[in-house]
């Protein structure tokens, strides 16, 4: 036997957490390090052999850049959006990747999704409108994730707007 909400308005519509896509797992970061780590010492070796040892420090500098770059990548990747849609709410929580949260509560009768379209690359922004204010969500979504998700989202407002059905 299922379970009914306690109040029709509870139903969720639509409920999702956008992610930053990375096309890149910690396992093959590693991977990656290494054999960036392991070239540039076969690379160095004959440099320090013919007495150019400063080589060697130019060398390690290059694989600790990369390692930075990709741990601010991976740091970055901590950050979501979550998406929640009733008849009555839709509310936006945005997490950065230092885990502060803000919120937003729209009334789906009265916001708009805005899209900025670019006919060669796609959906580029998508905006929140109501009363005036814009919130941009999505930001880090790709065109064509935008595009799938703004139509996800623009069939849960009109299905908000029509109301419950009983």
């Amino acid at each position: 036997m299922s379970h009914a909400p306690d109040h029709p308005a509870d139903v969720s519509i639509l409920s999702t957490r956008l992610q930053p896509h990375r096309s890149m797992t910690r396992g093959q970061f590693h991977v990656l390090l290494l054999a960036v780590g392991a070239g540039g010492i076969v690379a160095t070796i004959p440099f320090v052999v013919m007495g150019a040892w400063p080589v060697a420090g130019f060398m390690g500098i290059d694989v600790l850049a990369v390692y930075l770059a990709f741990r601010s990548n991976f740091r970055a990747a901590r950050a979501y959006e979550d998406v929640h849609l009733t008849v009555l709410e839709l509310t936006i929580a945005k997490v950065s990747a230092k885990g502060h949260k803000s919120e937003w509560r729209f009334n789906p009768s009265w916001v708009r999704l805005k899209r900025e379209e670019h006919e060669e690359f796609g959906t580029l922004r998508l905006d929140l409108v109501s009363k005036g204010r814009s919130l941009e969500i999505a930001a880090f979504l790709g065109p064509d994730q935008k595009t799938a998700f703004a139509e996800r989202l623009s069939r849960g407002l009109a299905q908000a707007r029509a109301g419950m059905r009983f």
